[in-house]
């Protein structure tokens, strides 16, 4: 007699509706924040009861778990993928910063990814180790770009590359936070000007 068992991979239908909760659930933690996530006030968004939801997701945490890791990945295909475009190096790097503008412009009145990070960071567990995988990552692809940048001569033989992802990353946490609270064209505006006085002082 042999047992089946069951494919880990879920049905089409399944695999769809589980994206729709997810969806709304995502829409939601842009202005509550993944803390803010009820699977109460979700299963009403989306016409399902509550052990509806939980079918698809079996704890409120792997919901949070899953709209951080859907977060990471529109980021990455908004902020990243287009730039790959372009040539390595500068070029690219000035890239990823535009297209992060661009994310915060749509994002300005709530962004997953910024609010777990001021969530989970004095915390322990599982989603603050998600939210570190997930900023260490993007961390990484700046230093990556920051790399490329210097072996095309883009930049000083020098440049410490930590220290530049440390500093693009800085300023555009401060776009993130004056645009929510004071517009985004303004500033964008002090932002753009802050990063062409980047760009010069790690010219070679």
């Amino acid at each position: 007699m042999t047992t089946e068992i069951a494919p880990a991979i879920p049905s089409g239908k399944r695999a769809s509706t589980r994206d729709l909760i997810l969806d709304h659930a995502y829409a939601l933690a842009r202005h509550d924040g993944l803390e803010g996530l009820s699977i109460g006030t979700l299963a009403a968004d989306v016409g399902m009861s509550k052990s509806g939801v939980f079918a698809h997701f079996g704890s409120r945490e792997e919901l949070q778990l899953a709209v951080l890791d859907a977060g990471s990945r529109r980021f990455m295909a908004k902020v990243l993928l287009p730039a790959l475009k372009h040539p390595r190096g500068l070029p690219r790097l000035r890239a990823i910063v535009a297209n992060w503008f661009e994310w915060g412009r749509e994002h300005q009145s709530g962004c997953v990814l910024l609010s777990a990070a001021s969530e989970y960071d004095g915390r322990d567990g599982a989603l603050h180790d998600g939210v570190v995988q997930q900023q260490s990552g993007w961390r990484g692809e700046l230093q990556k770009a920051i790399g490329q940048a210097v072996q095309e001569g883009h930049l000083h033989a020098d440049t410490d590359v930590e220290q530049l992802a440390f500093e693009i990353y800085a300023l555009m946490l401060g776009l993130h936070h004056d645009a929510g609270l004071f517009g985004f064209d303004e500033a964008g505006r002090l932002t753009t000007a802050a990063f062409e006085r980047l760009w010069r002082s790690w010219k070679p």
